[in-house]
């Protein structure tokens, strides 16, 4: 829930690497391994993903004082499905050959964790602006995740990227990153390197001022 002091901004950056909702929290791995053999394909991915995100998270959080708490999940449902079919509408009519290229996985947008979970725990308790805010960064870092999954799978894997066909690359690809098990070892690669990336260095003194049970202990103060 945002904290009304919370700046704005925080909420717009955390899901880009803090809580990045792919490489950090581990949600919406279906997607994330199916459609990333093309950048492009991550990208539109992506994109459909934040426009449902977004509607639906200021749609709940301007009814989730009317929505009564015994029909919350379905109601959830009820409005991710509606952005989800409208999204599956616009891709169809105007770049069919993305809509073609996500096929199933663009109506299982409805049953993505990310999007659900925002529903819950952030949009059924937070106002709009904020929800908005939150919708836009988890969507975008989910976004970038699913960009460089897709950059990487396709320029080893396929020889080219975003369509050009890259010297040397394109002559000897590595077609094992561009199949279900390359897509597995290049998330693992990525989500290792985000990890490093984040590793904070250990405190050199270990003391008993943060445990909850110091005074109760009777060594409060000693410990080092």
């Amino acid at each position: 829930m945002a904290d009304k002091k919370t700046p704005l901004i925080k909420e717009l950056t955390k899901g880009i690497i803090k809580e990045n909702p792919t490489l950090v929290m581990l949600l919406g791995m279906c997607p994330t391994l199916a459609v990333t053999t093309q950048a492009m394909n991550g990208i539109g991915m992506g994109l459909a993903t934040t426009f449902v995100l977004l509607g639906s998270n200021i749609v709940i959080s301007a009814l989730r004082k009317v929505i009564p708490d015994k029909v919350r999940i379905p109601a959830f449902i009820v409005i991710i499905a509606s952005f989800v079919t409208l999204i599956g509408f616009l891709l169809e009519g105007f770049v069919p050959s993305l809509y073609d290229s996500l096929g199933i996985y663009l109506t299982l947008i409805t049953v993505n964790c990310i999007i659900f979970g925002r529903a819950e725990m952030f949009a059924s308790k937070s106002g709009i602006l904020a929800s908005a805010f939150d919708a836009l960064g988890m969507g975008a870092g989910f976004t970038l995740a699913l960009f460089l999954m897709g950059s990487v799978r396709e320029i080893i894997g396929a020889g080219q990227w975003m369509g050009i066909k890259l010297p040397v690359l394109s002559e000897n690809p590595m077609l094992f990153f561009i199949m279900p098990a390359g897509g597995f070892f290049t998330l693992g690669m990525i989500i290792a390197a985000v990890n490093k990336l984040k590793n904070k260095k250990p405190p050199q003194e270990l003391g008993c001022g943060g445990c909850p049970n110091a005074k109760n202990c009777g060594k409060e103060g000693d410990c080092h």
